[in-house]
């Protein structure tokens, strides 16, 4: 395993870290009602569209084709649109722990949607680590469910289920533009397009928010998502592409189950069993297969 690929695994690994940090934070600033969900969002994009453009100031400038605008903003909408507003407003109605688990369905599709439109090849070492990380992740899902139930659990699951399969379509967009363009290109016109599209569903909740109101956890958490799980993980996810097949970079999505019980372990709201050391056992075992590479 050469040097980049290296580097290209750990940072989509720090991307599911960061991501099943994500559930709690967003989750808590929504339940707080500080921030209603689409509010939440339009601060999301605004503040990384915001730090997208101000580093492209210091980074070469590439050439965009004109034909490529339209893929950056059907990305944008997959991506950063129906994404985070099912995303976010599922969390209103779920649990963390629930909507953390549906995501675990997003490697599936991405891998039947690689196989279609990029032609990636369906191993068997592939399928055996996706049964894997899946069965794991199950595991976790059934022993690891939150005691506090949400308003409409059906409701918001589905929604979380949306946001899953647009995420899966936003990578497989994401892997055609990160072989043509440098992500420092792309990555700020894609957040461009996708802060006027969001605009109209947020503005008057965000032009709600009492500012005054924010304890500083609930300030902890708004800066985590905006800085770390919208602009940190929006610019790892296209670097890693560039090395990694869409369905592998898919597959780390199993951790968040994981990260997600670890987090709640260490606020003190679960606890660690031998159910659980297996299940994390299972997951971790999934993306070491998917990630190994076939000999030649």
């Amino acid at each position: 395993m050469n040097k980049i690929r290296i580097l290209s695994i750990i940072a989509v690994f720090m991307v599911q870290v960061i991501y099943g940090l994500t559930f709690t934070f967003a989750n808590d600033v929504i339940d707080a009602g500080h921030v209603r969900p689409f509010g939440f969002i339009l601060l999301r994009v605004l503040g990384a569209t915001c730090m997208f453009w101000l580093l492209s100031l210091f980074t070469p400038r590439e050439k965009i084709e004109t034909q490529d605008f339209v893929r950056f903003i059907v990305a944008a909408f997959f991506g950063l649109v129906l994404n985070m507003l099912t995303f976010f407003k599922g969390l209103e109605y779920t649990t963390p722990i629930h909507a953390s688990v549906i995501m675990t369905v997003v490697p599936i599709v991405v891998l039947v949607f690689s196989s279609i439109f990029l032609k990636e090849r369906i191993t068997l070492l592939k399928m055996l680590g996706i049964l894997l990380g899946f069965s794991g992740a199950i595991i976790l899902s059934v022993y690891g469910r939150s005691t506090q139930s949400g308003d409409d659990i059906v409701l918001g699951n589905f929604l979380v289920f949306i946001n899953a399969v647009s995420y899966s379509i936003y990578l497989i967009l994401l892997k055609k533009l990160a072989t043509k363009y440098h992500p420092f290109t792309f990555i700020r016109w894609l957040f461009l397009f996708g802060s006027i599209m969001v605009l109209p569903f947020g503005y008057s909740e965000l032009a709600a928010v009492e500012w005054h109101l924010f304890t500083p956890y609930i300030w902890l958490s708004v800066l985590f998502v905006v800085i770390a799980a919208t602009f940190g993980t929006y610019l790892l996810n296209p670097l890693a592409l560039q090395h990694l097949k869409a369905s592998t970079v898919s597959i780390f999505l199993y951790i968040q189950p994981v990260v997600a019980g670890i987090f709640a372990v260490i606020m003190g709201s679960d606890h660690v069993n031998s159910v659980k050391i297996v299940a994390s056992a299972l997951i971790f075992s999934g993306v070491y297969l998917v990630t190994r590479r076939p000999k030649s």
